[in-house]
């Protein structure tokens, strides 16, 4: 990866964690060509495997996970538009993202848990003419930059039917972003709710006509990439111990077994969404999901015994406390370790 990445990132990850950052990190992360990682080439992308994608999220997310996030979702919407069958929405839409000159947010995780049967869906869509128009609540939308983006939701038809999948932008009527939300990390990531009174959504704003026959298309890279922030953080907690266990020899040993089933999972992972097999196999990328967000935990768990008692003293481990807030955040993202058991129950 980058010198970027390597040297200055983690210098501003705890600036990230704690507040907007100081300078345009998705214009950052654009000009370092990570949003345009796994795009086809004839779209204006590096023409990489989706593998690439989940690799570069989690070379992101061991120097920041906020930054990782931003990446995440930014990737996982132009992904949306490149998958989507309305070409004058992707003219529209995908230049400006792979540039990073607009945000794309994924407004889904109300949906994923409504076809899930967890909660019911919360925006709802009355035809007008050739159009919808859509009155309700996204709580939770990462990526939602001030200077301009669209947000993808799912809505539900009045009359009933399929769910269509739209593109809402911030600078259309009816469109309203909240002020930041207040997190206890991961301040950085431009996370807000988006209130929709009587928007408008067009032909030319739908992404696809009908989400749960979408989801098997468009889950993979989206859970995928998503992963990749597990990743990234339990290897960055794995690095930071091991540098920490000195003689005991005991903590080494867990260390490096903790290392190699981490990488078991992830060369697995790699290869699924290279092959494919993710589409017609939903259940084996929600268990690596949930076995990522274990290798987590228990990354941290050793990292914190690395530390010792100094890990609960401000400012004498770097980077630990971080690493401790985001990796609470690894298990509620959406679809979270609850919903995706649910789901392996149902199977």
């Amino acid at each position: 990866m980058t010198t970027w990445l390597d040297e200055e990132l983690g210098e501003v990850a705890d600036a990230l964690d704690s507040g907007p950052p100081a300078f345009d990190l998705l214009g950052r992360l654009a000009a370092e060509g990570l949003t345009r990682v796994g795009v086809p080439a004839a779209l204006g992308g590096d023409g990489g495997a989706p593998s690439d994608v989940a690799a570069a999220v989690a070379a992101v997310a061991r120097h920041s996970v906020a930054a990782a996030f931003v990446l995440w979702s930014q990737r996982s919407y132009a992904e949306l538009v490149v998958q989507s069958d309305n070409p004058a929405l992707r003219a529209r839409e995908l230049p400006a993202l792979l540039e990073g000159r607009w945000a794309g947010g994924v407004g889904l995780s109300n949906a994923m848990k409504f076809l899930g049967g967890i909660e019911p869906l919360e925006l709802a869509a009355r035809p007008d003419g050739d159009r919808w128009r859509v009155d309700g609540v996204l709580p939770w939308v990462t990526n939602l930059r001030a200077q301009g983006f669209s947000v993808a939701a799912a809505v539900q038809p009045v009359p009933g039917g399929p769910l269509p999948v739209v593109a809402l932008r911030s600078d259309q009527p009816g469109v309203r972003r909240s002020p930041d939300l207040p997190l206890i990390g991961l301040r950085g990531c431009d996370v807000a709710a988006v209130r929709l009174q009587g928007a408008l959504a067009g032909p030319e704003d739908r992404l696809h006509a009908d989400l749960n026959a979408w989801l098997p298309q468009v889950r993979p890279l989206f859970l995928g990439a998503q992963c990749g922030m597990s990743i990234g953080l339990a290897r960055a907690s794995l690095f930071a111990a091991q540098k920490r266990v000195g003689r005991r020899e005991a903590l080494r040993m867990r260390l490096a077994e903790a290392g190699m089933g981490l990488e078991v999972d992830v060369a697995e992972l790699l290869q699924g969404l290279d092959d494919g097999r993710f589409g017609a196999d939903p259940a084996a990328l929600f268990r690596l999901r949930l076995a990522l967000a274990l290798h987590v935990q228990e990354a941290l768990a050793q990292e914190l015994q690395a530390w010792g008692g100094q890990a609960y003293l401000e400012g004498q481990a770097p980077g630990f406390a971080r690493r401790w807030r985001e990796a609470a955040f690894i298990p509620i993202i959406t679809p979270s370790v609850a919903q995706l058991e649910m789901q392996l129950l149902k199977k």
